[in-house]
């Protein structure tokens, strides 16, 4: 009787409600922007470790360094690209990887040319004085190409399809780099370059692997054939977003290029030590958007897109988190880093804020995206710019990495202000036409 009661019972459909639960996790897992989160969480996990490392292995000039090697190679990243890592993922849509990678190739291939040129006659013809060696301009030169695939890649994957690739990419990429990082921390290594050579070989080893996997894979029959001239489409809407990652970037880091200018190198090793950590905090909302903008962009063709809703949640998680991330970043600074770097404090609120702030924006500039507004993208993120390093240059002068962190707050402010008037006046505008 007991076995007929449970056959009677799977017979019912009762027993699938026990495995429920299991199955909604495990589809929750494969989910592309959990994923991306996830090699967003390993990366930034190591980024805070490889943080602490330096810091304690470096001085705050010697760190410093280091991070200026760093923002010189992120907005470099941003010129090859020429805009495309955002539209390539909006128009390659479910394609094949083989067919993703090549087609991504061929739009890197003219500005890596380019910016490996200017990379040489940069080395032969400006003075020493202005000159930081061929050997770092050759490590610089080199990691910008290598950042650029590796943010190709994302789009590649987030495109086709294969975000768990690149999560396992990024995950053997954050491996090589602790391990490597440990070693020069225990070696005792005081050379800034040798630290930004981890970097460089840590990026470059998965992500050629996998462009390499990704180009051998057999084609796949259900995949969405390319069309002609997409790579033109492409090119065209990633040229009108270019403005608007080269000022996103330029809001990222461009005050890690002023601060040296206007203060020290000294002063950016302390505001880099918060910094890294409160960036953080948007990452979560940026993977999120970003696994999105296909889906986003179909919705919005089909009619269905309901943007606000969207909007509210991104703010709901910064009104959450940010209270919380203040509070815990302000208390560690002392414990984990050491006394050297206790004024680093002053800025853990004005950062922290402006992460939350920058964490909504990426979500209405990614509806915007979604709907073709290309311009508005580029407007916002370019206002955004102007109004930080306005900022900038008048306050970093005055009272020094405070003045850096008040000109982020104001710039991602003014970019998310932007973006949210721009998503009221397109939708009044379509409203309008419908009428």
């Amino acid at each position: 009787m007991s076995e007929l009661r449970v056959d009677q019972t799977v017979a019912a459909g009762l027993a699938p409600r026990r495995t429920a639960p299991l199955a909604w996790v495990r589809g929750q897992l494969s989910e592309p922007y959990v994923q991306l989160l996830a090699s967003q969480v390993l990366t930034g996990a190591v980024a805070l470790a490889a943080n602490i490392l330096m810091v304690r292995s470096l001085s705050p000039a010697h760190r410093g360094e280091v991070a200026l090697l760093l923002q010189v190679v992120y907005l470099a990243t941003q010129v090859l690209l020429l805009g495309t890592e955002r539209s390539f993922v909006a128009g390659y849509h479910q394609v094949a990887p083989g067919p993703a990678v090549r087609a991504y190739a061929r739009l890197l291939l003219v500005p890596s040319a380019v910016g490996l040129t200017g990379a040489v006659i940069f080395a032969v013809a400006v003075p020493h004085r202005h000159n930081p060696g061929p050997v770092i301009i050759a490590m610089l030169a080199w990691y910008t190409v290598i950042e650029a695939a590796a943010l190709a890649s994302r789009s590649v994957a987030i495109a086709v399809g294969r975000v768990r690739d690149f999560m396992v990419c990024r995950v053997i990429e954050s491996v090589l780099l602790l391990v490597m990082l440990t070693g020069l921390y225990v070696a005792h290594t005081t050379h800034p370059e040798v630290w930004f050579l981890a970097y460089l070989f840590a990026g470059a080893v998965p992500t050629i692997a996998y462009l390499v996997i990704w180009l051998r894979l057999p084609p796949d029959p259900h995949a969405v054939p390319l069309r002609a001239g997409q790579n033109r489409l492409v090119r065209r809407e990633g040229l009108a977003l270019f403005p608007a990652a080269i000022s996103n970037m330029a809001m990222l880091r461009v005050d890690r290029l002023v601060i040296p200018a206007l203060a020290s190198t000294a002063a950016l090793g302390l505001y880099t030590s918060v910094a890294t950590m409160t960036e953080l905090l948007a990452w979560p909302i940026r993977a999120y958007a970003d696994s999105r903008l296909g889906r986003w962009r179909a919705s919005h063709h089909a009619g269905g897109l309901q943007a606000g809703p969207i909007v509210l949640a991104a703010a709901v998680y910064c009104l959450v988190v940010v209270p919380l991330a203040a509070g815990g970043l302000y208390l560690l600074i002392v414990p984990v880093f050491g006394h050297q770097y206790a004024p680093a404090r002053v800025v853990v609120l004005p950062l922290v804020v402006a992460a939350g702030l920058y964490a909504v924006s990426r979500v209405s500039l990614g509806l915007l995206i979604a709907k073709g507004h290309g311009a508005l993208v580029s407007a916002a993120e370019i206002t955004g710019f102007v109004v930080s390093f306005a900022v900038y240059l008048l306050l970093i002068p005055r009272i020094g990495i405070l003045g850096a962190a008040y000109g982020s707050l104001a710039g991602y402010g003014a970019c998310l202000v932007f973006a949210l008037i721009g998503s009221r006046m397109a939708k009044d505008r379509g409203h309008a036409q419908e009428t």
